[in-house]
């Protein structure tokens, strides 16, 4: 019977080392669900603030906007510097992460930037998937063509044929290939590069922002080029871009946006990367 007790006492005991350990595994599965509940909960704006640190994507390859001055190869540009100038005036850092335009959105949604800014229009269709911020840059679509001749082009019903250099993605394009344009397209070109070509007979056109356009053309003043007198077409606005969803961190941006524009600093940086002219003033042009 003494015997039957111990067995017994032992079953116990053992069965309550079980529990027990059963309880803590529980618990710490418990707090590691917890943990992962929280992070998730974490807003967008949160998780920037707990790191200190903004990331943003943008091409550096695109004058005036988001390039490399020639002396110290420093990432500077118009948007460059006004986003350098968000993420100060929110006490944060900032790095940017260089990449092509087709590749900027994606990045977005997968995360691996917060925004995103280079000379992104703000148009319908791109508002369904990402979120936008205020406004700071209006201007409308030319076209950089050969000097000599125009390219062969007098309005845009004469792109039909002509070969138009660009990236796929981009708004510019999509107006080519609706006017029948031959599509040539660039992995994440330098400005030089898509100019000489128009020159030298390579593609016929570049259709793109009008101030974009006019610094490129007079960059190069040796090339048979210039913008065409005649074509003025689709009037637009660009900002900076988010995850859609995101509209905490959008919040943030645009109370410094606005005392950016009430201080005078986006219309200084305009002047300073646009040769004189005010693009955060939007234009009454006859289109």
């Amino acid at each position: 019977m003494r015997k039957l007790n111990k067995v017994f006492l032992a079953i116990v005991a053992m069965a309550t080392l079980i529990m027990l350990a059963a309880c803590g595994g529980g618990s710490k599965n418990n707090d590691s669900t917890k943990k992962e509940s929280e992070e998730q909960a974490q807003t967008a704006w949160e998780k920037i603030e707990e790191s200190g640190k903004i990331i943003a994507g943008t091409s550096g390859t695109l004058y005036p906007t988001s390039f490399h001055e020639k002396d110290t190869d420093q990432l500077t540009g118009f948007e460059v510097e006004i986003l350098r100038d968000v993420a100060e005036r929110l006490g944060l850092e900032i790095e940017f992460k260089e990449m092509g335009f087709d590749g900027i959105l994606t990045s977005l949604n997968s995360g691996m930037v917060d925004l995103a800014a280079n000379d992104i229009e703000v148009t319908e269709e791109r508002k369904e998937k990402f979120s936008f911020s205020d406004p700071y840059k209006f201007s409308f679509g030319s076209a950089v063509v050969r000097k000599d001749d125009l390219s062969g082009i007098k309005t845009l019903e004469d792109l039909k044929g002509k070969k138009s250099a660009g990236e796929s993605t981009t708004i510019y394009m999509q107006i080519s290939r609706e006017y029948g344009a031959e599509e040539v397209i660039y992995d994440n070109a330098t400005n030089e590069q898509y100019l000489r070509d128009v020159s030298i007979g390579r593609t016929d056109v570049i259709m793109n922002d009008y101030y974009l356009s006019s610094l490129a053309v007079a960059a190069f003043p040796e090339l048979n080029l210039t913008i065409h007198p005649d074509i003025r077409y689709h009037p637009n606005e660009q900002a900076i871009v988010v995850k859609k969803g995101n509209e905490d961190i959008l919040e943030k941006i645009n109370e410094v946006l606005k005392d950016m524009h009430e201080d005078g600093t986006i219309t200084k940086l305009s002047e300073q990367f646009f040769g004189g002219a005010d693009v955060s003033v939007k234009q009454e042009l006859d289109f």
